[in-house]
């Protein structure tokens, strides 16, 4: 059993389960994918629509074709775009990075909707608390 710890109201509760039910969806302590990557961009302004698609269309081939365990496109204040992606480990995405572009027209809209581009942030999962949606929706 693992211990499952978090703030409430300045108070730290512990739980021993070690997942449970999250309204549908399965919740797991573990300590994550081994390799994950942070990205940030500034977009050319009305650029935001075409670089949704592009990278969504990206994301998915990455998954579905190169081994990526998914990812997240946020955006945030100030302009700024975050995307989150989550590998099996930095051999496995070189490897998919090292074959042609998944999507050459989808790469190249990305490149062109970005104004300014930050450098990546390699980050080491410690721990994974993330609620992940089940298969059958219930």
């Amino acid at each position: 059993m693992v211990a499952m710890c978090s703030i409430v109201g300045g108070r730290l509760l512990t739980s021993k389960k070690r997942s449970t039910k999250v309204q549908g969806s399965e919740f797991v302590n573990t300590k994550g994918p081994g390799f994950a990557v942070l990205y940030r961009w500034r977009l050319h302004e009305g650029a935001e629509e075409s670089f949704v698609k592009a990278w969504t269309r990206v994301s998915e081939l990455l998954l579905s074709e190169r081994g990526s365990l998914g990812s997240r496109l946020h955006r945030g204040p100030e302009d700024l775009w975050y995307s989150y992606a989550q590998w099996p480990s930095a051999e496995a995405r070189e490897q998919a990075f090292a074959l042609e572009s998944v999507d050459p027209e989808a790469g190249r809209q990305m490149v062109e909707a970005v104004a300014e581009s930050f450098p990546e942030i390699v980050l080491e999962s410690v721990s994974d608390l993330m609620v992940l949606p089940s298969k059958n929706g219930a």
